[in-house]
């Protein structure tokens, strides 16, 4: 049995336009930002390597979107991710991040050019200043699809991100991607993680202009 109401079609009424005033635990993640200290660790074939990056993260407003009854606020963003003093883009990944306020669930999509797609969830309260979110690749709802090469070679199981939002206006990521590497017995735990600075405001969502 679903917790969902019979009427499947109906959109709920008075709904606030201004997506920057109802983002809940995504609120201090809206605008552009900048991080010069991540770090990641990505498998090799003679072991686990070390790579640090600089990254440009931009965050912004869309308007509210509705499934019938269900009501989202969100942000649609754009990480871009080169190694340092290079220009050739080291990681390029787009999706939005997604906040239900009837039931404090956040949602990430995420899309990257390897051909890669995920959809990883979590829960937390409206004022919330640190969330966890997973995605599984056996997962119904929230899962991992993968280009047939990767599921072959690079097959993504796990996915989780943690966000931590500070005091002082910045935050930080901590990711942990886990794959069954070929030829592998053991998962690997490729990992990234940084923080970032705020390098410019977000734009009002279409609706709230």
């Amino acid at each position: 049995m679903s917790n969902y109401p019979n009427d499947i079609y109906t959109e709920p009424s008075g709904v606030d336009v201004n997506t920057l005033n109802n983002l809940g635990p995504l609120t201090g993640m809206a605008g552009i930002w900048q991080g010069t200290r991540g770090l990641d660790v990505k498998p090799k074939a003679d072991g686990p390597r070390k790579q640090a990056f600089v990254e440009r993260i931009e965050l912004q407003p869309i308007d509210p979107v509705t499934n019938g009854p269900q009501l989202f606020y969100g942000l649609r963003y754009h990480t871009h991710v080169t190694k340092p003093d290079q220009v050739k883009t080291y990681h390029d990944q787009v999706g939005y991040w997604l906040w239900e306020p009837a039931t404090g669930t956040i949602i990430q999509t995420l899309a990257i050019p390897r051909g890669q797609i995920a959809m990883a969830s979590g829960h937390a309260n409206g004022d919330a200043t640190s969330f966890e979110l997973v995605a599984r690749r056996e997962s119904e709802h929230f899962g991992i699809r993968s280009n047939p090469f990767l599921d072959h070679a690079f097959n993504t199981i796990e996915y989780r991100i943690k966000v931590t939002i500070h005091p002082d206006g910045t935050w930080a990521y901590d990711e942990d991607t886990v794959m069954m590497i070929r030829g592998r017995e053991e998962p690997f735990h490729h990992t990234d993680k940084n923080l970032l600075v705020k390098i410019g405001e977000p734009t009002p969502n279409p609706l709230a202009r």
